[in-house]
């Protein structure tokens, strides 16, 4: 693959100056409101699991995948300012490798979340008395099989041939050419299982929540329950069109111009033009799933109240004091 790369003409490839641009600025925005959005996000739950088993597990790991690729992004911006790579080749694939374990895992477990919302809504009786354990142990094991799966993406990456070998990182990393049987296979494995399996599962979840909204109501904290629900569930389904699909979309794309499959200049180089923006739209996703607890969760919102914070703030005073007060006597 990265053979045939080398044979475009300069015209039908990106401007460099225009990708370290994008990168740059993009992951400078999304840097301080990721930062402390997914750790109040943490803050919050640390004293919000104790009150509801509604999916908060699955919300504390998307906020730690979340947080992960936050804390990556300061290298990745002097990568782009400075056009170079001086912390060596292993800091640069692990960067390289929590973008896409990031994007992975932020897919499974809004597909937990949505998933959880829709059972405990329409079957109450059933997994009212759910055990924590067991979304613990469904967390356990997506993140093996997100962290096993994306794998490839650094490994293709590695190149031992490579004569700037530690300069570069990131976007300049050579591609390994795997041929085009086994390139294909990753790409639709990638497509299917990563993006298409999971949206139609959120898709289902919110056509039947919908479906049960349409239905006359029991109890009349049902269908506030339901709306709840349905809220949070379509908010999935919004993150998953506007920061997972132009990538999903584009992925096979940019495949197919990179190995020279497609030959018109012009389609080539409005592929490898829009690849990089949906990379940073996938990048989003750090920043909107908070957003999605504070719109979508009650308790989130209530915690971060100003009578909350107000409370915390004495609560902190009365106990600086009181460590004031001992430190004195013992005087």
């Amino acid at each position: 693959m990265h053979g045939n790369v080398s044979n475009n003409t300069d015209n039908c490839e990106v401007d460099p100056g225009f990708l370290n641009f994008l990168y740059a600025i993009t992951y400078t925005i999304l840097l301080v409101p990721g930062l402390i959005g997914n750790v109040l996000a943490l803050w919050v739950f640390y004293a919000y699991i104790k009150e509801t088993k509604r999916a908060v597990i699955f919300m504390i790991n998307l906020a730690i995948a979340d947080l992960a690729q936050v804390l990556s992004l300061p290298l990745r911006i002097f990568y782009y300012l400075h056009h170079t790579w001086p912390f060596g080749e292993f800091l640069c694939m692990l960067c390289f490798y929590l973008k896409y374990v990031n994007m992975y895992a932020s897919i499974y477990f809004l597909v937990c979340i949505s998933i959880r919302r829709f059972l405990f809504v329409m079957y109450p009786f059933r997994y009212s008395h759910c055990k924590r354990m067991f979304d613990v142990y469904i967390s356990i094991a997506g993140w093996v099989v997100v962290c096993v799966s994306c794998l490839p993406f650094p490994l293709l990456r590695i190149n031992s041939h490579n004569g700037t070998r530690g300069e570069v990182c990131f976007v300049d990393l050579p591609v390994k050419d795997i041929g085009v049987f086994y390139s294909v296979l990753m790409v639709t494995m990638a497509e299917i299982f990563g993006f298409i399996t999971p949206l139609l599962v959120v898709v289902y979840c919110s056509w039947k929540t919908i479906s049960s909204l349409q239905q006359p109501q029991p109890i009349s904290n049902d269908l506030g329950e339901k709306k709840k629900a349905l809220k949070m569930i379509l908010t999935c389904s919004v993150v998953f069109l506007i920061c997972f699909a132009p990538y999903h979309f584009s992925f096979p794309l940019h495949f197919l111009a990179k190995s020279n499959k497609i030959k018109d200049c012009s389609q080539k180089k409005a592929i490898l033009t829009f690849h990089p923006v949906a990379l940073c739209l996938a990048s989003l996703n750090s920043c909107l799933d908070p957003v999605i607890y504070y719109f979508t969760t009650d308790e989130f919102r209530r915690r971060l109240s100003r009578q909350e914070m107000q409370d915390i703030e004495l609560q902190t005073e009365l106990y600086c004091d009181e460590g004031t007060r001992k430190k004195s006597f013992k005087g």
